[in-house]
């Protein structure tokens, strides 16, 4: 059984979320109202996920990230966000965390991030994607040249699948585009990862996006 610890300073979110997870065979070990206990709390149990909220009082959730990795923690992290606090979500990505997902999404969603995370994959909310794409500035030449030489890496089938990654589809929605199955397209996202040197599908998106520009496509 996957044992998660839920970090957020409402109670009404925690209380969701764990009806929530426990109601899909996942056990919630512990609660936490704040970033440091929430550091305490996975450091004293044996922890596989953790969920937390960005914006938490003593310490917020990406810097509690930032202290567990540091003493060694091996628990996965998915973090939640609402749709008003985007500030660190550029922050979040770059630093590789196991998922991302926004605060009102679907239950089913929540617990695939976990699962997801829990097998040693990367789950991001479409949503999150478009989201992170929206806040990325245009990038200069030297970030775009870049972003092609990692690019051509991918055989012509990675490239259309990256591509519409980037575009914020998730897997389902990808295979059904390509008439391919769901599973298949994970397998190809796991691959471009591997070839990007990405930690998530956030990563590649951006990259994608560095690339383009109305003369140039994947």
């Amino acid at each position: 059984m996957i044992r998660v610890v839920v970090a957020d300073d409402d109670a009404l979110i925690r209380a969701g979320v764990r009806a929530v997870l426990e109601s899909a065979g996942v056990e919630v070990v512990g609660e936490a109202s704040d970033g440091r206990s929430a550091v305490d709390l996975v450091l004293a149990r044996r922890v596989d996920v953790a969920l937390l909220d960005i914006s938490m009082p003593r310490m917020d959730g990406l810097t509690a990230i930032e202290h567990l990795r540091a003493k060694g923690s091996t628990t996965r992290f998915v973090v939640l966000t609402a749709f008003g606090a985007h500030d660190n979500v550029v922050r979040a990505v770059g630093g590789g965390v196991a998922g991302f997902v926004l605060k009102n999404c679907e239950p089913g969603e929540l617990v695939r991030a976990v699962r997801s995370a829990h097998a040693g994959e990367a789950y991001l909310s479409p949503a999150v994607t478009r989201l992170v794409l929206g806040m990325v500035r245009p990038e200069t030449a030297r970030r775009r040249e870049e972003a092609r030489r990692r690019l051509s890496a991918l055989s012509p089938r990675e490239a259309e699948v990256a591509s519409l990654v980037a575009d914020g589809l998730s897997n389902a929605d990808v295979g059904a585009r390509l008439h391919m199955s769901e599973t298949t397209i994970k397998t190809y996202v796991s691959r471009i990862l591997a070839k990007l040197d990405c930690a998530n599908r956030v990563q590649a998106a951006l990259l994608v996006r560095d690339a383009q520009d109305p003369g140039f496509s994947p």
